[in-house]
């Protein structure tokens, strides 16, 4: 049974005659004909009674239109949903990003594309680079922010890199100076109370890696803190912690001092998977993200402690 079978079938039914139908579905009269007679044939049933030229539906034909309608109704239906979607009138995108960036990055490239895509809505997944790897690995993310290179290679995974940020140290407002100058070394954090983050923090791994690097262990005075949790345990005076430059200049009764010479520094980058191509509304998130790193760079408006690295060469269309 095909739908144009149906689009005939109906056509008749409601003419009630082969050669108005036949102008109506804008096909020659025998056409028509033949193609009823096939969807009879496979029915196993006449739909029609033609005695004496007079078109009337059979019992099988009046139980038949109200499905046909229903079916042809539903076709153009999906047609429209399918349509909608190439113009991305309506579908989602899920997209995922660690804390700092789900708060420093992430809410005006979605507004931007928000303003520009209405109509698609947005499922954000907040986690460490880690789980969200796993995530884009099973299906459940078209996109990723999250930081490079990933701890494990996986060659399912397309990667580009996006900005290098420095890490900072904070302390109390209120409280004295974690060093005498305006800048302090992954040393000076040797034998001092640090806030850590719970495990699966890509920071929590940057930072005692770093600590470990100069030749001591870190002391945690508290441990297990999401982001915000950590910065308020920060200006409780329970602590310094190393945290994104972008994040630190949000909170007011922090101190925020920067590492001595390069510093600390992290890559950020977006993946998706590359053995299945991201949805066209994932693609366009992708490019919006692109142009307003890129407008945002020429402009000076990144933000805090950021740079702009790699290039939108290579984005899907």
């Amino acid at each position: 049974m095909q739908l144009q079978q149906l689009v005939y079938f109906v056509a008749v039914a409601e003419t009630r005659h082969f050669t108005r139908a036949a102008e109506r579905a804008h096909v020659a009269q025998p056409s028509l004909s033949q193609q009823i007679r096939s969807l009879e044939r496979e029915l196993g049933t006449e739909l029609f009674s033609r005695a004496r030229g007079n078109i009337a539906l059979t019992d099988a034909g009046e139980a038949l239109l109200p499905l046909a309608r229903r079916i042809l109704a539903d076709a153009d239906t999906a047609r429209q949903e399918v349509q909608e979607l190439v113009q991305l009138r309506r579908g989602r995108v899920r997209i995922g990003a660690t804390p700092s960036l789900c708060t420093g990055l992430l809410p005006q490239v979605l507004r931007a594309y928000h303003r520009r895509f209405p109509g698609i809505r947005l499922l954000v997944e907040e986690g460490g680079s880690r789980d969200l790897v796993r995530e884009l690995a099973t299906g459940s993310l078209d996109l990723a922010l999250l930081i490079l290179p990933l701890q494990s290679h996986d060659p399912a995974l397309a990667t580009t890199e996006l900005l290098r940020e420095e890490l900072v140290v904070v302390s109390a407002a209120g409280a004295p100076p974690p060093v005498e100058g305006q800048r302090v070394r992954v040393a000076d954090l040797d034998g001092r109370p640090l806030v850590m983050f719970r495990r699966g923090y890509d920071l929590r791994e940057f930072t005692v890696g770093a600590c470990r690097a100069a030749g001591f262990e870190p002391s945690l005075a508290v441990e297990g803190g999401e982001m915000d949790a950590v910065l308020g345990f920060v200006e409780a005076g329970l602590g310094l912690a190393v945290v994104p430059s972008m994040v630190a200049d949000r909170r007011g009764l922090i101190r925020v001092t920067p590492f001595a010479g390069a510093g600390l520094q992290r890559t950020i980058g977006l993946a998706h998977r590359r053995d299945v191509e991201p949805p066209r509304a994932a693609r366009e998130l992708r490019r919006v993200l692109l142009e307003y790193l890129d407008h945002a760079a020429a402009t000076g408006t990144l933000p805090p402690g950021t740079r702009r690295v790699g290039t939108a060469a290579g984005a899907p269309d």
